[in-house]
C-alpha cells in the first residue's frame, strides 16, 4: 500500500495459500479455542484523523455491539477476493506474519490488518491468538489498492 511507514516487508500469497490461511482462521474461530485482541488505541493513532482509527471504525460499523464479537463475526466472513497482501513486521521478526485484507461496507471501505499466532499452553494444549492490529476506515481509496485475487 505505498510507502511503508510501520517497518514492514510485503509478499503476494498464491490464492490457495491465502484459502487455506482463511479456513483456518475460521476454524479457530469457530471452535473457541482463539482469543482476539483487539487494538482499540494504538499509538499510530495520535497523529492520524479520528475517522481513521480502529475505535472509530468499530464504534461507527457496529455502535450496539462487542467491539471483539462484532471482529470475529466479521473476520469468519474474509474472503480471497478481499486479501491485498502479506507482510513480515521487521520489529519483531520471531512473530507470524500479518495478512492485510479490504473489505467494503456500502460506501465505507475498511482496512484490515490480522496476526494469528499460535501458543503452546501447558499439558500439549494449542491455543490460538488472533491480533487485530487495523479495522479502520482505509486511508487509500480502494481503486488505488491492488486485490491481486479479485474478478475484475
Amino acid at each position: 500500500m505505498g510507502s511503508r511507514k510501520d517497518k514492514t516487508e510485503s509478499r503476494i500469497e498464491e490464492k490457495l495459500e491465502v484459502s487455506t490461511y482463511i479456513s483456518r482462521l475460521v476454524y479457530a474461530l469457530e471452535n473457541n479455542n482463539v482469543k482476539v485482541t483487539f487494538q482499540e488505541k494504538r499509538q499510530v493513532d495520535e497523529k492520524r484523523p479520528v475517522q481513521y482509527t480502529n475505535q472509530y471504525a468499530v464504534a461507527q460499523l457496529f455502535p450496539d455491539e462487542d467491539p471483539v464479537e462484532a471482529i470475529k463475526r466479521e473476520l469468519k466472513t474474509l474472503n480471497v477476493q478481499e486479501y491485498i497482501e502479506t507482510v513480515k513486521d521487521i520489529r519483531f521478526p520471531k512473530k507470524s506474519e500479518m495478512r492485510v485484507f479490504g473489505r467494503s461496507y456500502g460506501d465505507k471501505e475498511i482496512y484490515i490488518k490480522i496476526r494469528v499466532e499460535l501458543i503452546q499452553v501447558s499439558r500439549g494444549s494449542v491455543n490460538n491468538i488472533i491480533f487485530v492490529m487495523s479495522f479502520h476506515f482505509s486511508t487509500v481509496e480502494f481503486n488505488d489498492i491492488v486485490f491481486p485475487h479479485c474478478k475484475k
